[in-house]
């Protein structure tokens, strides 16, 4: 398109009509191209999975429209949401549309989507979205609000905009029933045992001094709290949960350690060099019952299916073996019979 335009300034007026008439055909020709690729990417979703004509820019709603067995016609970079949130996978077939913040908008038109979906985080992008299609926000981490219960509403809002509400209902039973059941193991070990869980301290790292610590508002709060666990972080935090600190603020803390990856450069061999991580709790006492847990990474801004994935990895590290084997054949038998509970994926 720019060499086109600068050739209209070489070879002037008496061409102009005609370049222009190319240039549109080529538009449409490249428009057209575009749906025909879009259609054959989303052809045949995968089992358990249905299609649905919307866009989801974010990556909490498209995690949650994937744990509702929703394959949207797009999600926002793609191959990141793989890196950062993991889990629940994208369905096979998702087209990328580039940044989350800058979507390539060619392509949104291509696909003709019935609904955008995006965050009040991204509510700037919403004059631009809405000459292509409508625009639907859907807020989750809102200060002073209860998160769990604004994951479970934008777990059901998001049902009923994809005609999926038994599954969203199922997906909130799962979720609660898991952290019940989770709960229920941890305080029969501690029963057994004669100890409770440490306070945590969940962090990610943001350089080799510094750290977000999750706290009120966070998702990872939200999730402990319904496990029985507290938080040994009780300072401020940010409409998202979470606080910008460096280590030197968490010394004197007493709780263990959870660090959900990605590690600063280096990983754990500069860790092990890193004198203000020698000083954390747990490091420095080099005690296995309050040694720091590594967990992979876990979408810290997610909704219920992240919860899950925090909860899961959570449990796999603070519970025994057999609690753990015992609580998820009882998780499985549970899943079973709600799955038999809901209607078809065209409902």
């Amino acid at each position: 398109m720019a060499l086109i335009s600068l050739s209209l300034l070489a070879v002037g007026p008496a061409s102009a009509a005609t370049t222009d008439e190319a240039v549109a055909d080529e538009t449409a020709a490249d428009v057209a191209a575009m749906k025909q690729t879009a259609m054959k990417q989303t052809a045949r979703p995968p089992a358990g999975f249905v299609d649905r004509p919307i866009v989801a820019l974010d990556w909490t709603l498209a995690e949650t429209l994937t744990g509702i067995g929703v394959r949207a016609i797009g999600v926002g970079q793609v191959a990141t949401y793989a890196s950062w949130v993991a889990q629940p996978a994208l369905p096979q077939g998702t087209r990328d549309l580039g940044l989350r913040t800058q979507p390539n908008l060619e392509q949104l038109a291509a696909l003709a989507p019935a609904d955008i979906l995006i965050s009040p985080m991204l509510s700037s992008l919403a004059p631009r979205l809405s000459a292509i299609a409508p625009v639907t926000s859907i807020a989750i981490y809102t200060p002073d609000a209860d998160t769990w219960q604004t994951l479970v509403k934008a777990t059901r809002q998001l049902g009923k905009l994809t005609q999926r509400e038994p599954q969203a209902e199922q997906l909130i039973r799962l979720s609660t029933a898991r952290l019940a059941g989770y709960n229920a193991a941890l305080r029969q070990q501690a029963a057994r045992k004669g100890q409770s869980p440490l306070p945590l301290l969940m962090v990610q790292f943001m350089d080799d001094r510094h750290v977000r610590i999750f706290g009120d508002n966070s998702l990872f709060q939200a999730v402990i709290e319904r496990m029985g666990i507290d938080n040994a972080w009780q300072g401020d935090t940010n409409a998202w949960g979470f606080a910008t600190v460096s280590l030197e603020k968490l010394v004197t803390l007493k709780g263990r350690m959870v660090v959900v990856e990605p590690l600063p450069p280096g990983g754990h061999q500069a860790l092990a060099h890193n004198g203000l991580w020698q000083a954390m709790p747990g490091v420095r006492e080099n005690s296995q019952a309050s040694a720091p847990l590594f967990l992979p990474p876990v979408w810290s801004f997610g909704a219920l299916p992240s919860a899950n994935r925090f909860a899961e990895l959570l449990a796999s590290h603070l519970l025994d073996e057999h609690l753990l084997a015992k609580h998820t054949d009882k998780e499985l038998d549970g899943e079973s019979t709600l799955e038999g509970e809901t209607t078809d994926g065209n409902h």
